[in-house]
């Protein structure tokens, strides 16, 4: 993909195919920055996937505390029926979601699909914050209570840091899970300056005949740049996270 993003049309279907190009074109990223539109793509789901890991962080935070430190009856219910969400394709939803969104006027807005996208980003992480909150020793919570510390204390300053790795988990889950979405953006956003990256290459970079797989090419290979640093500067805290939560509990 990387090598085929500097090379020419002319030289893709070679026979025998030039693995290396012999002669490197960067005109195709110099058009593609000078797109303002693959721009205005590009900033889309950098906002958008924000603020779904923000808010999905938020929420499954304080649910997955909830969860963990507190009894309540059909705790066991409503945790199963939380995860049992994972188990609808989003395609069974789409309709009905779009009906609704319809009718409170949320087709063509961010925040509507910021919504949406946290709603597959939550069951998930609720169940992965749960297993750290459920290996931190309740005493060191019930000390900090004597010592005059508030339950929202405890959680902001014993509870959080020790879940760090997990906390860190769930925000990349979330934020590759947003970044990659392509159902949700294509259905719920129809105006062209409000679409994500993954929408906008199916609607403007692939045509219907025909095919400018340098460009195509191009415009993946820097899809795929926030992703890479994310696992090129968090590895150790995904590795660790996910490690952590498959053997707690």
């Amino acid at each position: 993909m990387l090598l085929t993003s500097f090379k020419d049309n002319s030289v893709l279907f070679k026979l025998p195919p030039e693995w290396w190009p012999s002669n490197p074109v960067t005109s195709h990223y110099e058009k593609l920055f000078a797109d303002k539109v693959f721009l205005t793509y590009y900033r889309n789901s950098l906002l958008v996937s924000f603020c779904t890991t923000a808010v999905t962080l938020l929420a499954s935070t304080f649910a997955g505390y909830g969860f963990s430190r507190f009894q309540f009856r059909f705790k066991s219910l409503a945790m199963m029926s939380i995860l049992s969400t994972q188990m609808l394709p989003v395609v069974s939803l789409l309709i009905a979601l779009y009906t609704m969104y319809n009718n409170y006027g949320l087709l063509n807005n961010r925040g509507g699909l910021v919504i949406a996208l946290t709603t597959s980003c939550l069951p998930f992480s609720i169940w992965m914050i749960k297993v750290f909150f459920d290996g931190i020793p309740i005493d060191l919570e019930e000390s900090a209570k004597i010592d005059g510390a508030s339950r929202f204390g405890i959680l902001l300053r014993i509870v959080l840091p020790l879940t760090k790795p997990g906390l860190f988990s769930i925000g990349i889950y979330s934020f590759i899970l947003s970044w990659d979405d392509f159902l949700y953006s294509i259905t719920l956003i129809n105006q062209d300056a409000l679409r994500s990256l993954n929408a906008g290459i199916a609607i403007r970079y692939i045509g219907e005949l025909s095919y400018d797989w340098s460009s195509i090419m191009t415009v993946c290979v820097t899809s795929i740049v926030p992703i890479s640093l994310l696992f090129l500067f968090f590895q150790k805290y995904m590795v660790s996270g996910l490690t952590a939560g498959a053997v707690k509990g």
